[in-house]
């Protein structure tokens, strides 16, 4: 089984950047595809982006042109970096580990974005 651990949330002013990062033990990360989620307060979780294991990306409309997703697979990492942040963005934020038709989450890192 997988473990996930996200960190590099953080308190953020509008128009800031943030880089998230998520840590996986006990699997090799390489040969999965990621994915960034958020859930802000009050709503449903959502899908951010995501990076195969060829490294193809995508991205979720609303984060299109200000995130960018990006594994390095020799530290078993993968990388939410995130631009031009907006109040909307404020949510916790979740890495997920898919092989095949298992997954595993993290635990989450909390991304706020005020003034």
């Amino acid at each position: 089984q997988v473990q996930l651990v996200e960190s590099g949330g953080d308190l953020v002013q509008p128009g800031g950047s943030l880089r998230l990062s998520c840590t996986a033990s006990g699997r090799n990360l390489s040969i999965a595809t990621m994915g960034w989620y958020r859930q802000a307060p009050g709503k449903q979780r959502e899908w951010v982006s995501t990076i195969t294991s060829a490294g193809s990306t995508t991205y979720a409309d609303s984060v299109k042109g200000r995130f960018t997703i990006s594994r390095d697979n020799a530290k078993n990492t993968v990388y939410l970096q995130m631009t031009s942040l907006k109040p909307e963005d404020t949510a916790v934020y979740f890495c997920k580990h898919r092989l095949g038709f298992l997954s595993s989450w993290g635990q989450g890192t909390q991304v706020t974005v005020s003034s």
